[in-house]
């Protein structure tokens, strides 16, 4: 079986964001950069996948070299070779489109993409490339069990799960569930050790044009000043509650 894991280079969620530009860019300086949770669970159950369906993993990115540290640590993980599309990821349709050109030449009978990445949210990439490519496709998949070419997804679901069964080749979109946060490999010293001797290819990029365009971006409002009501004060807490924090 043929597994390809797409990865997100995300910002570390302790990282501190400001934009530049008239806030219409990111602004990179300074940032420690991280695999896309979604994408860990993803590449965590490939792994174990390898190993009991004699299974070969590829992670690809689309990504400047900025990403091939992550890539390095994707192959640290247990993957067998890393593939970086050499071009920003300006939005989910390009992105999309490069890796299915990818794909087109290169055959996977299972494609694990995160739901969504922590920076933007978007959740679309999985959906466009399960489409160009004529894929089945699930997304917020919290387990998966693949026999032979038939493949059964439980799938998160408000107030439940749905189970669907499908065929290969398919696309899933991971989360947390798939594996759990305490199941997550960190790579050992042998495991880097290998990375080093495991292939990493810088493709050309088909330069295909983006079809939507950051203008502008907003940071959250500053959280107010915290107010402290002493014990015996009952009625200012009350009008308080009531007149600014509106929740009573």
């Amino acid at each position: 079986m043929n597994i390809l894991v797409c990865i997100s280079n995300v910002p570390d969620t302790t990282s501190k964001i400001n934009f530049i530009e008239n806030d219409s860019k990111f602004d990179s300086n300074g940032i420690q950069y991280i695999i896309n949770p979604n994408d860990e669970f993803g590449l965590t159950k490939a792994v174990w996948m390898k190993e009991s369906n004699d299974a070969s993993i590829t992670v690809l990115t689309v990504g400047d070299s900025s990403a091939e540290t992550i890539l390095r640590k994707c192959l640290a993980i247990g993957a067998d070779r890393a593939i970086r599309i050499d071009c920003p990821a300006n939005d989910a349709y390009s992105v999309a489109r490069e890796i299915e050109s990818y794909c087109q030449s290169n055959t996977f009978d299972l494609i694990i993409c995160g739901r969504e990445s922590i920076d933007y949210n978007g959740g679309i990439v999985p959906g466009l490339l399960a489409g160009f490519l004529d894929y089945n496709f699930v997304t917020n998949c919290v387990s998966l069990e693949v026999n032979n070419s038939k493949v059964t997804c439980y799938r998160e679901i408000s107030g439940g799960t749905e189970i669907s069964e499908s065929d290969l080749p398919i696309i899933i979109g991971s989360q947390k569930g798939l594996v759990e946060e305490k199941d997550l490999i960190i790579p050992n010293m042998r495991g880097i050790m290998m990375a080093r001797q495991k292939p990493l290819e810088v493709v050309e990029a088909k330069n295909i044009s983006s079809k939507s365009i950051d203008k502008k971006f907003h940071k959250p409002q500053a959280k107010s000043e915290v107010k402290l009501v002493n014990p015996d004060e009952l009625d200012k807490l009350i009008d308080l509650l009531e007149n600014e924090a509106k929740v009573i």
